[in-house]
């Protein structure tokens, strides 16, 4: 692995949006080992504080630790405007996904599905993109999942708040690209985060990975184009789903994977 061009493009700090478990926690130790400091961002505040002093000793970087809650974007803001660092790459991962029918979802569940899924990487995004393009240099990955390439039964808010995420990253990989900003959607499968182990109490489906093998090939991905699909079973998922099924046909495989979440 070539670290200086890395460092260079995408330092001196990342900041990493639910980056003290799972994903986020994968992506914070690849960054680190790259040799880019970094700003961590979640709720949990020990947990937080326990992944930073462990990056910190094995890769000898700098690490951040703020408590912050993702759906709270005026805290978020206040709390990263003070930072004294120059954030050279964004990574969003946090996520909240409301699960079982949409009849029983609560308003305030919808409600933090839209501020953390949505208007917290789009303003996040905004606000980070601005110094980055005045530098001409920088990165940003925002977190998606094959859920959001069709309607998903059951976590139908958490698939259309995945697919917005990829479009905006879309239209932001051909507008900053320019500007020296390389912009990626990283469209997950199912991953092996302590999470989705409690969740998946029989063996995990065909094509779950590693959560520190998505981290891996995502910033492998960055600069190369829009989108990156870990994993060969998955690439070839959403080809079908995407382009050889209907919608209707979609849709119904979805909700055979996802119709008896609860």
């Amino acid at each position: 692995m070539k670290t200086a061009p890395f460092k260079e493009k995408y330092g001196p700090y990342a900041l990493v949006a639910g980056g003290s478990y799972g994903l986020g926690a994968a992506f914070a130790e690849a960054i680190a080992r790259r040799g880019v400091n970094l700003v961590l961002l979640a709720r949990n505040e020990d947990r937080l504080k326990a992944t930073a002093a462990r990056l910190r000793e094995a890769y000898g970087v700098d690490v951040v630790a703020i408590a912050a809650d993702m759906a709270d974007f005026g805290d978020v803001k206040k709390r990263v405007g003070v930072l004294k660092v120059d954030i050279g790459l964004l990574v969003y991962d946090a996520a909240f996904a409301p699960i079982g029918p949409f009849e029983n979802a609560s308003e305030d569940d919808l409600a933090r599905a839209a501020a953390v899924n949505v208007k917290a990487p789009l303003l996040l995004t905004r606000l980070l993109s601005a110094p980055m393009i005045e530098r001409g240099r920088g990165g940003i990955v925002l977190m998606s999942s094959l859920a959001g390439g069709q309607g998903s039964p059951n976590i139908a808010a958490y698939a259309a708040t995945k697919s917005f995420n990829v479009i905006l990253a879309e239209g932001l990989w051909k507008e900053l690209k320019p500007r020296g900003v390389d912009v990626l959607a990283c469209v997950a499968g199912a991953i092996l985060t302590p999470g989705y182990q409690q969740a998946e109490k029989a063996k995990p489906a065909p094509g779950t990975m590693e959560a520190a093998d998505v981290a891996e090939r995502a910033l492998n991905a960055l600069g190369r184009g829009p989108i990156v699909i870990p994993g060969a079973m998955n690439k070839v998922g959403r080809f079908v789903m995407t382009r050889l099924l209907s919608r209707k046909a979609a849709i119904g495989i979805m909700a055979k994977n996802t119709g008896g979440l609860s």
